[in-house]
């Protein structure tokens, strides 16, 4: 039996993260308004987390992967495992992020910079109270990374969204994406676990859960 092995990534990588960033973005703004048809999707979306893409075909004509089918830039053709792990990636993160804006009135997903951290690891960690490590909490975030599949890993993930919901912590849903699809590959979820393991050390506790800058005695 041959083993496959991860291609040459980074750009397969690079394309997930995008267009989950784009159909996000899009979803958000259109949420945030208010507008039906943007919640008719969200709702939709939330009905899909936890399970495999296959098995919710009331998405199928909502999530929309052919931009990883498309060539136009030049890019060769994606081999039909790249395909089937980065259409898993977008839709576990698609649907993860569904879960994560459900009544809320500030967009939860916010990109991640250098300035300003919004990884897992970083998201997990804004959470504790500062100084403190929430040791049942990290290792939920361990668990996570031990999961036997694609699934297994979204549903333990769902547990996690749903608590940052509840504290108002905002998460880069492009970079998760990337996370999702290298990590289905062999070797792929020792190196995800090492960045959700970094990202959780970075968070310094600059802002506040919502992405503003924390109160201050002396604030105006």
């Amino acid at each position: 039996m041959t083993t496959v092995t991860a291609p040459a990534s980074l750009p397969v990588r690079r394309r997930v993260a995008e267009l989950t960033g784009r159909h996000v973005a899009a979803l958000q703004q259109g949420y945030l308004a208010d507008r039906p048809k943007a919640v008719a999707a969200v709702a939709r979306l939330r009905r899909g987390a936890g399970r495999p893409a296959g098995d919710v075909p009331d998405l199928w004509d909502l999530v929309d992967t052919g931009p990883l089918h498309d060539t136009d830039d030049g890019a060769r053709p994606l081999r039909e495992a790249e395909l089937v792990r980065a259409e898993g990636a977008v839709h576990v993160a698609l649907t993860l992020w569904a879960v994560h804006q459900q009544s809320r009135n500030t967009g939860m997903h916010r990109r991640d910079t250098r300035e300003d951290r919004r990884g897992l690891g970083a998201a997990i960690r804004s959470t504790m109270q500062h100084g403190e490590i929430d040791e049942p909490l990290r290792k939920r975030l361990v668990r996570a990374g031990t999961a036997p599949d694609l699934t297994g890993l979204a549903q333990r993930l769902r547990d996690i969204v749903t608590l940052l919901r509840s504290h108002g912590a905002q998460l880069d849903y492009a970079l998760l994406a990337g996370q999702l699809y290298a990590w289905q590959w062999p070797g792929g979820p020792a190196t995800v676990r090492a960045e959700w393991g970094r990202s959780f050390h970075a968070w310094r506790g600059d802002h506040a859960p919502d992405g503003s800058q924390p109160d201050t005695p002396d604030a105006p």
